[in-house]
């Protein structure tokens, strides 16, 4: 397994972004999506008094990470867990505070290049895209067993995808006759279902049916609603977090969280504002920043990646 495969996504901006409150001595930073290790060694590497805690909860990828980042030796803790579980880590390791947190909301590289996870829609797979394989139902069950209604719920809200009708009556159909199990089917039955003009636009057809099967999967969302207010509360005064989202709904979460904490909570019209309605961040980035046009030659995952930065600059005062 070839560590060379896997580029993180715009590394150098998220370095520099981070650079500031990483530089001080004993900094601790979280990579709450671990993954294949890249942030994370690139992280040891420029900042070498900081200590690294990072989590990711598909075991494998612990597995290889921990090999990877071994040399670093007790400045790296690496934890099994789901990011929504940040504050219950922290307090674990007894660092409540930190002064760095990236996340890249990315599906990790090996889940897509390992063909037996059935993330992709380029090759034949058991439909699992489970990251932790361990525990949940996987894409196959949902297919099966979810009511059409549901199903048409989440490609339209987790795909976007406007002929969810028509995908999923052509499901349920096909369900019946024999279960789902593999993803070149899925494919072939998105191929047929979708008109001409709606085949010749954005690349592969079944992309964002897949995209929504392995949101509702993962609960990817939802975990993510409670994951970066969660990550914004545990920065210490100074501290940044940088987020790496790849599609709309992810990006549009992250926004809100930044701008609400960027945002005075005072009501209207108070001559001075008390401290506790004052801004708690100050957003580093001018709406999302978009790779370069470099990077996504080199590396195509990189293309729909938005980058959204922010630092932490008072407490809370409750």
């Amino acid at each position: 397994m070839s560590q060379s495969r896997h580029v993180p996504v715009m590394l150098q901006r998220c370095l520099d972004l981070l650079a500031p409150a990483l530089e001080r001595p004993g900094a601790v930073v979280v990579d709450c999506t671990l993954g294949l290790g890249g942030h994370s060694e690139a992280l040891l590497t420029r900042f070498p008094e900081a200590r690294l805690v990072a989590l990711d909860r598909d075991k494998e990828a612990l597995r290889l990470s921990g090999e990877r980042l071994a040399p670093f030796g007790e400045r790296a803790t690496l934890v099994h867990a789901v990011y929504d579980e940040l504050p219950d880590v922290l307090d674990r390791l007894g660092t409540p505070r930190v002064q760095g947190v990236l996340f890249d909301l990315g599906v990790s590289s090996m889940q897509l290049d390992e063909a037996d996870r059935g993330f992709a829609y380029a090759q034949d797979a058991p439909l699992d895209m489970r990251m932790d394989q361990s525990t949940g139902m996987s894409a196959a069950e949902v297919l099966n067993t979810y009511p059409p209604g549901e199903l048409v719920r989440i490609l339209r809200a987790y795909g976007e995808e406007k002929q969810a009708k028509r995908i999923v009556s052509a499901v349920v159909r096909e369900r019946e006759k024999e279960p789902f199990s593999s993803s070149a089917r899925l494919v072939e039955l998105i191929r047929d279902a979708l008109p001409q003009a709606a085949k010749r636009t954005g690349g592969n057809p079944a992309k964002r049916t897949f995209q929504a099967l392995r949101i509702e999967v993962n609960g990817e969302l939802s975990v993510l609603e409670a994951a970066i207010p969660a990550a914004v509360r545990a920065l210490a005064v100074g501290g940044r977090i940088g987020v790496l989202s790849y599609h709309s709904l992810e990006d549009r979460l992250v926004k809100q969280v930044f701008a609400g904490g960027a945002a005075t909570t005072a009501p209207p019209g108070l001559p001075v504002v008390p401290e506790r309605y004052q801004p708690r961040l100050k957003l580093l980035t001018r709406g999302a920043e978009l790779p370069t046009e470099e990077e996504v030659a080199e590396n195509r995952r990189a293309a729909p990646a938005r980058l959204r930065g922010a630092e932490r600059i008072r407490e809370d005062v409750e």
